[in-house]
């Protein structure tokens, strides 16, 4: 799952080598790329949560592992929480498990983000690969409108992560949205760094966190290291 203002071809170069050895599936957010959205207004966690489910559902496959990134991350969480029996693993690429784990200049542009940035929008990258592609141009506002509402929404899922039964992989960069020590309170959750894992390791986590030295939250694709790491983890 891409993450905000993004297409499922973001995935090109990492799927072509995950395709190898796996089914690879990507999916486009509703109002994105070539989707078009339904509902108006903006959008909402649960729904996007439901959205994936529904899709693993339509393609009758009785369990996924799902990756999500940024905006793709936390549907792609919603749907572990809310579905799950569908979810055999889950990789999340900076995603928080709250709102207010973004740093207070990432929040203050989600304050800002709306229809009234269309021109801007219009001078950068994100925008050309969607109107490439995108069946009607004219959604685009919507979709800022709707996509900025999201960002916007206050949530803490704690809790809900905490119960959550498959194991979990949490990739952030040093140089993140997020700092890394909400990274560490989010992997806390999952029972990670809690003590040490013992020289056989049989204390270990069945959840991982992979903290990517270099990276930012917009380069989190482009890491020479994050194919590998997440083979591994998916087995």
């Amino acid at each position: 799952m891409h993450g905000g203002y993004g297409l499922a071809s973001d995935f090109d170069e990492l799927s072509e080598q995950w395709s190898k050895t796996r089914r690879v599936i990507a999916v486009e957010l509703p109002g994105h790329g070539h989707s078009r959205r339904s509902k108006a207004g903006s959008f909402r966690w649960e729904e996007l949560g439901d959205d994936l489910a529904g899709l693993i559902a339509h393609l009758g496959l009785p369990e996924a592992d799902l990756l999500g990134y940024s905006m793709g991350g936390g549907a792609s969480l919603r749907c572990a929480i809310q579905h799950p029996a569908l979810v055999r693993r889950l990789v999340l690429i900076s995603a928080p498990h709250r709102q207010s784990a973004w740093y207070p200049e990432i929040r203050a542009a989600f304050d800002g983000m709306d229809a009234g940035l269309l021109e801007q929008f219009k001078q950068g990258p994100l925008y050309e690969k969607w109107r490439a592609v995108a069946p009607d141009e004219s959604l685009f506002p919507a979709l800022m409108d709707a996509s900025g509402g999201l960002l916007r929404q206050p949530y803490d899922w704690s809790d809900p992560v905490a119960a959550l039964p498959m194991p979990l992989l949490l990739v952030f960069g040093d140089a993140d949205s997020i700092a890394p020590g909400v990274v560490a309170e989010f992997f806390a959750l999952l029972g990670g760094g809690q003590r040490d894992a013992g020289w056989d390791g049989a204390a270990r986590p069945a959840s991982q966190m992979a903290i990517l030295p270099g990276a930012t939250h917009y380069t989190m694709l482009e890491a020479p290291s994050l194919p590998r790491i997440v083979e591994d983890f998916l087995g």
